[in-house]
Parts: C-alpha cells; sequence; structure tokens
C-alpha cells in the first residue's frame, strides 16, 4: 500500500498539499480526481520522492521515500501527464535502456515486451524515433516503460489522454489485472466517466485538501447525488460557479 501520514508541501506561499492523511490499498484501482492545480501531481511527485514533504512522510510497501527514494521506484511504475521521452531514441532503444537500470533479466524482458508492444498496438513502431511518434503512440511508448519492471505499484498520472479507444480498453482491463494481483493501481484522470467505471475507490482533491474519499455509493450518499459529474462540483464547490457560466453560454 501506499501511506500518506500528515504530508504537506508548500511552493513559496502556495500550500499545494495540506496535512495530507491517506492510504492507498492493494488489490484496488483508486482514481484521483480534481481540477487543474489542485494538488495531484505533486501528490504522484512526493511518492517518487521526486520532491520531498515540507511535513509529514510516506510510505510505500514499507520504504519511507524520504529517506531511500530509488528503494521506492524499484517497485513503482511511473507514467507522468507530460509524456517526456528520449526523442532521439527508439522505442526499442529506450526499452532496453530501462531494462538494464532496472537489472531486468533479458528473457522476461524480451516476453514482457513483445506482449506490451501486441497488446497496445506498437509492434511497427517500435524502431521509429520518438521524436517521430503522435500524441497517442508517445503516450504508450510512456505506459510500457511503467509496466517493464513489472512493478508492485502502479501510478499513472492522465493515463488515458490521447489513446485510441482500443488502447484505452487494454489499459482498462490491465489496470484491472493489476488488482486481483492484490497490486496497487492509483491513477488521475479528468474523465469523470472513466473514473466512474474503472475505479473501486475514489478520492477526489481540492485546493491541497481531500475533500472527499469513498467508492462512489458512498460519495452519492455523502451529497444525496447519483452521478459522478454532479458530486464532483458539489464536493469541489464548483457547482454554483459552472451553473453561472451556462446561464451566461444560453445568455440567461
Amino acid at each position: 500500500m501506499i501511506k500518506y501520514i500528515n504530508v504537506t508541501k508548500k511552493y513559496g506561499e502556495v500550500t499545494a498539499l495540506n496535512n495530507i492523511d491517506l492510504e492507498i490499498s492493494r488489490g484496488k484501482i483508486t482514481a484521483l480526481l480534481g481540477p487543474n492545480g489542485s494538488g495531484k501531481t505533486t501528490l504522484f511527485k512526493l511518492t517518487l520522492g521526486i520532491i520531498k514533504p515540507d511535513e509529514g512522510k510516506i510510505i510505500v510497501e514499507n520504504i519511507d521515500v524520504s529517506k531511500n527514494p530509488i528503494e521506492a521506484r524499484k517497485i513503482i511504475g511511473y507514467s507522468p501527464e507530460e509524456v517526456t521521452l528520449f526523442e532521439s531514441l527508439t522505442p526499442l532503444e529506450m526499452y532496453k535502456f530501462l531494462s538494464e537500470i532496472y537489472g531486468l533479466n533479458e528473457e522476461a524482458f524480451e516476453a514482457r515486451l513483445k506482449l506490451y508492444l501486441k497488446l497496445f498496438n506498437l509492434t511497427t513502431e517500435v524502431n521509429k524515433l520518438c521524436g517521430e511518434l503522435s500524441h497517442g503512440n508517445r503516450r504508450k511508448v510512456s505506459i510500457i516503460s511503467a509496466l517493464l519492471h513489472d512493478p508492485s505499484i502502479l501510478i499513472l498520472d492522465e493515463p488515458f489522454s490521447g489513446l485510441d479507444p482500443e488502447a484505452a480498453k487494454i489499459l482498462k482491463e490491465m489496470m484491472k489485472k493489476y488488482a486481483t494481483e492484490n497490486r496497487t493501481v492509483l491513477f488521475s484522470t479528468h474523465i469523470l466517466e472513466i473514473a466512474e467505471a474503472v475505479a473501486d475507490h475514489i478520492i477526489i482533491i481540492n485546493h491541497g485538501n481531500i475533500v472527499a474519499e469513498g467508492n462512489k455509493e458512498e460519495l452519492e450518499r455523502m451529497v444525496k447525488k447519483k452521478d459522478l459529474e454532479t458530486i464532483f462540483l458539489e464536493v469541489t464547490g464548483l457547482s454554483k460557479e459552472v451553473n453561472e457560466l451556462i446561464k451566461t453560454l444560453w445568455g440567461e
């Protein structure tokens, strides 16, 4: 699991995360929802040890991330929202480089890579330069990079952005498979229908605070609303603002 214990992170005078106390369980798909700038990506970067909290600590499978970020990253597969690849390398060259970094068994690596390239329809793209790939294929390359070392924790930041329907379906099934294997799956999305369809547990964050948490039925009982879009707008305090903007759109 991933455990956040009284985690606070500030950028100057701006509080990105405010005293977050949270557990992400194994064997479930957890969706992290929130408006732009709510703190989702900061939470992910803290989990990987890319940045450190100002207060509190993060435990990943009994590893204190601040004290030992390298060990934490060995068991985490991460695909960021902004896809950054080695533009002058091919995906195949990049994957081989990653396999050496992780010290992967060559036979297991090749079998795993062959499967993922087939699943995400990248077999014919694997020898092109990363800089020549479409946005959707770059996203696929990033997701496969996160999966290659067979991590026990999968963290995906807006993973469905740019994916075609076939790849999106494969990714959903892969996330479900990971959960059934008692692994930890945490992802963020702005597509509420995906969160509603895939997630076992939903966390809504706004202005660095957890404003709601639970499965869909628990969230429905909390605000007495039936669809996740309305629940999201209610708990983030955006409902009134959005309704006013809609009235402006229609000239009311």
